[in-house]
């Protein structure tokens, strides 16, 4: 049923039980799961005199999540591929699902945020919406 699927990460206790999903959607169909985390824009920091460390601390906190994920996933039975995008969350994570032809996207939410009642995060509400494939939202 499923051949290739997306897990965004982002290092939350929700993105933590969303792996645990995907890992086990993975396994049970052999399909291949594509690790990604997107760390955000980094031009808002363009002109500042330490514009290359800000970039590499991002990038190097990014690379940390993705490690993190990796680690939780423990030892698996199918492949894993990583990607460390940056930009727009949703617009990676669609961009990443549609070139790999997911047939699943899993992500986690944010759960109730500022708006008392809202399930879903931004990201997760924006994925939802313009995904061509399924999408697990855990919380």
């Amino acid at each position: 049923m499923f051949k290739n699927i997306v897990l965004a990460v982002d290092g939350s206790e929700f993105s933590h039980r969303a792996i645990q999903y995907a890992k086990s959607l993975a396994e049970r169909y052999e399909a291949n799961l594509w690790l990604i985390h997107v760390f955000s824009h980094t031009s808002d920091l363009l002109g500042y005199q330490d514009y290359e460390k800000l970039y590499a601390k991002r990038k190097s906190k990014g690379q940390s999540v993705l490690n993190d994920a990796q680690k939780i996933l423990g030892s698996t039975t199918f492949k894993v591929y990583q990607e460390l995008l940056e930009g727009s969350e949703a617009d990676a994570i669609l961009m990443i699902a549609e070139k790999q032809q997911a047939d699943l996207i899993v992500m986690g939410t944010r759960g109730f945020g500022a708006v008392k009642g809202l399930l879903v995060g931004s990201v997760s509400r924006k994925v939802i919406h313009l995904s061509t494939c399924p999408v697990m939202v855990v919380h």
